[in-house]
């Protein structure tokens, strides 16, 4: 498949799309770090936060005020993997990793932008904005309608001032307002919620360098997260729920996708996990009520199957 997805769970939005073969488009940050040699810089946060002004170094370089964040220079897998708050001297000290950095502590919305890009100038944007949970995890995420004027206004200006010359789909996540990460692909988590026709956009943005989609009226949506207690000695590995029980989810109304968001024959540790959770279902919903109540329902499924036998 043309469109490179290598989570399985995720081919369902890109299966029927007609993609010429000698074209590829990332989803995964390995792929889009390979394919764009000048503009992969983009993939380290140190860097990304400089280029905005805001204060950052590596590990070794201690802060001169608390609080910061902490979080790895370079992260290709995502979900927040080491990352955290330090408060004080003392979580620095504990915190310290070779490859790590810290920043300026930022404040306010997280959200993820989607941008179609055209040599560096922005096309296109849709916004997510997340609902954490803790400890990296978040409860949902809320794909708006409408725009983000001090998002695309700063965001904008920056991606003309660093990215001309690339064409293709940007991922940025800011928090109030200021870039925090920068992936040189689309969320293939909701791609469902953009509306129809938006992958073959997709696909003639990679393979034309144009872009063109019919964007309104917008929908707003939703995509609700499932994370339940990572595995361990005491809880076995989670399995798939079974096909019945999907297929109940899926035609709860409202309910746009399912996707169950781990491998059943990979040790746990081996998937990317924030520290607060190990994620097992992801519910795309036009509802969220809906979605919610899929959640629930599949929540009984895994406690159930991983509660350790009595006696």
């Amino acid at each position: 498949m043309p469109i490179c997805e290598i989570d399985p769970w995720r081919t369902q939005y890109f299966e029927s799309a007609a993609c010429p073969d000698h074209i590829f488009i990332p989803t995964e940050d390995s792929d889009a770090w390979s394919w764009n040699p000048r503009h992969r810089w983009v993939y380290d946060k140190l860097a990304v936060a400089a280029s905005q002004g805001l204060d950052a170094a590596p590990h070794g370089v201690p802060p001169p005020a608390y609080p910061v964040f902490s979080k790895p220079i370079y992260n290709l897998k995502g979900m927040g993997v080491g990352s955290r708050m330090l408060q004080a001297p003392a979580d620095y000290a504990a915190a310290y990793r070779p490859g790590h950095m810290w920043s300026t502590l930022l404040e306010g919305d997280h959200v993820s932008s989607d941008v179609a890009v055209i040599d560096g100038v922005p096309r296109w944007w849709r916004h997510a904005s997340g609902a954490a949970s803790g400890d990296g995890t978040f409860d949902h995420w809320s794909v708006r309608a409408e725009a983000a004027p001090a998002i695309e206004d700063w965001c904008g200006a920056w991606c003309r001032r660093h990215l001309a010359g690339y064409t293709g789909m940007v991922n940025l996540e800011t928090i109030g307002g200021r870039i925090i990460e920068v992936h040189l692909r689309f969320a293939d988590q909701w791609p469902d919620l953009y509306g129809a026709g938006w992958v073959e956009a997709l696909v003639r943005l990679y393979a034309r360098g144009e872009w063109h989609f019919e964007d309104t009226p917008r929908r707003a949506g939703y995509s609700v997260v499932l994370f339940m207690p990572p595995p361990g000695p005491q809880r076995p590995m989670y399995r798939h729920p079974p096909a019945e029980l999907q297929r109940e989810v899926l035609r709860l109304p409202g309910v746009s996708s399912l996707q169950i968001t781990f491998h059943e024959d990979t040790a746990p540790e081996r998937h990317a996990m924030p520290p607060g959770g190990f994620r097992v279902a992801i519910v795309n919903c036009w509802d969220r009520a809906a979605g919610n109540a899929a959640r629930e329902r599949l929540r009984e499924h895994f406690a159930r199957a991983a509660a350790p036998p009595p006696g």
